[in-house]
């Protein structure tokens, strides 16, 4: 499988595009696909687990970790596709040459880890939506997810824009979900507003929650794909068309986290607004299903459902991606796509066997995303701050200094959390 075939036609286009024969919206639409795929992974079945236990528990108050998250997650997904653009690799080939070999190691076996927490995440998310839809059990829901899964996988041998058209539809379909969600859902503008210019940590729970928000909006998986989604598209050594590609990169890197930063904070407003005042409680994905039904009516419901099977079938096929991805960048080692699709669900299809509790497994698989991002975070400053490698895209100073402070951030709630899990008290920081 080549995650970077494109159509002769899509070819021809961007060559013509950076050749400037082409120009207007039709020149930036040949450049978009490679941010849009990588948002699934910000808009995933994880997302709706920690979004919702924010929003029932906590009101407004964690919006504004959702509207950080986003930041940073627009900040990363440019520097990974910079990379990708620059350099003619991706991250996790750029790895496994720039570092120390037990160093590139241990980072493939956290990527791997990570991996399979996302995949855990997308795989229990469509399973549960496809189990409440049709009233099935939860592992055979699984089983159909993996069906549709090997599907969409197979449906790229005429090449990978038909696949990106595929994805981005159902990016829409779930930003369309939620957007009907916010018209039907009582909202406290207000409330919404406080929630994301005030920042604050309710109790020590809150910052599990905020960890896991954070490890569902910055996703390692798609920090590693997005450079391989750009690095062979339009290849040029013309420094003036990189850097035509870099602006054509970001400008889509804006449109497409800016809207997934929505969807997230249009869930836990969702949540908020129907949940925090009565039913505080509602921890779980199908009870929040159960709990619309009377509280904003059947179609609320139903949509929720829509919305949470497109995220869950579409982020399964972009998790497949980027794992293959990452195996092959960090141990050269290309596997069929069946059976890299099969590795990563034994865990899923594990813990449901064992009665684990979906949701609880959906928030904490979040959580270890967290805990394994700061891998490639740290990879990527310091790959993109080196000329040799970037050549005129390299990072200026002020890129560095804010990618610096958001990987500090990530790595700071981490050991915050690590701590917490301990026992060790945290100073300022209510008890749950």
């Amino acid at each position: 499988m080549s995650l970077q075939l494109l159509t002769d036609r899509t070819n021809a286009g961007i060559a013509d595009v950076l050749a400037g024969r082409r120009r207007g919206l039709g020149a930036t639409l040949l450049f978009a696909g490679p941010a849009m795929v990588a948002s699934v992974a910000y808009v995933d079945p994880g997302n709706f687990a920690t979004n919702i236990q924010a929003g029932a528990r906590y009101g407004y108050a964690l919006l504004w970790v959702a509207l950080l998250a986003n930041l940073v997650a627009m900040l990363f997904q440019a520097l990974s596709a910079k990379l990708g653009i620059a350099t003619g690799r991706n991250l996790a080939e750029l790895c496994r040459e720039q570092f120390p070999r037990p160093v590139a190691i241990a980072m493939w076996v956290i990527s791997e880890v990570a991996a399979m927490a996302t995949d855990l995440a997308e795989f229990l998310g469509a399973a549960l939506g496809l189990s409440l839809l049709l009233h099935i059990p939860l592992l055979a829901g699984m089983g159909i997810a993996a069906v549709v899964t090997f599907a969409v996988l197979m449906a790229d041998r005429g090449g990978f824009r038909p696949m990106e058209l595929a994805i981005g539809a159902m990016v829409l379909l779930i930003s369309l979900c939620y957007l009907a969600e916010m018209v039907i859902a009582p909202l406290d503008w207000g409330g919404i507003a406080t929630g994301l210019a005030v920042p604050r940590i309710p109790d020590g729970a809150a910052l599990t929650i905020a960890v896991g928000i954070i490890g569902a909006t910055v996703m390692p998986h798609a920090l590693y794909l997005h450079s391989g989604l750009t690095q062979r598209r339009g290849r040029t050594d013309d420094p003036r068309a990189r850097s035509l590609m870099v602006r054509f990169s970001n400008r889509e890197v804006v449109a497409a986290l800016t809207a997934a930063g929505l969807v997230n904070m249009a869930m836990i407003a969702m949540a908020a607004s129907a949940f925090h005042a009565g039913h505080s409680d509602v921890a779980e994905i199908d009870q929040a299903y159960h709990t619309l039904t009377p509280l904003l009516g059947g179609a609320a419901a139903a949509i929720f459902l829509t919305s949470l099977i497109a995220s869950g079938l579409a982020s399964s096929v972009v998790g497949t991606l980027a794992g293959q991805m990452i195996m092959q960048g960090f141990v050269s080692i290309a596997i069929p796509v069946w059976l890299r699709r099969v590795v990563t669900m034994v865990p899923a299809f594990v813990v449901v066997a064992l009665g684990v509790d979906p949701t609880r497994a959906l928030v904490m698989s979040q959580v270890v995303l967290s805990i394994a991002l700061p891998v490639p975070m740290i990879a990527l400053v310091l790959l993109t701050r080196r000329r040799d490698l970037m050549g005129a895209d390299v990072n200026g100073r002020l890129v560095t200094i804010l990618a610096i402070t958001g990987a500090a951030m990530v790595l700071g709630l981490n050991v915050v959390l690590v701590l917490q899990s301990f026992g060790v008290p945290i100073p300022g920081l209510p008890d749950s």
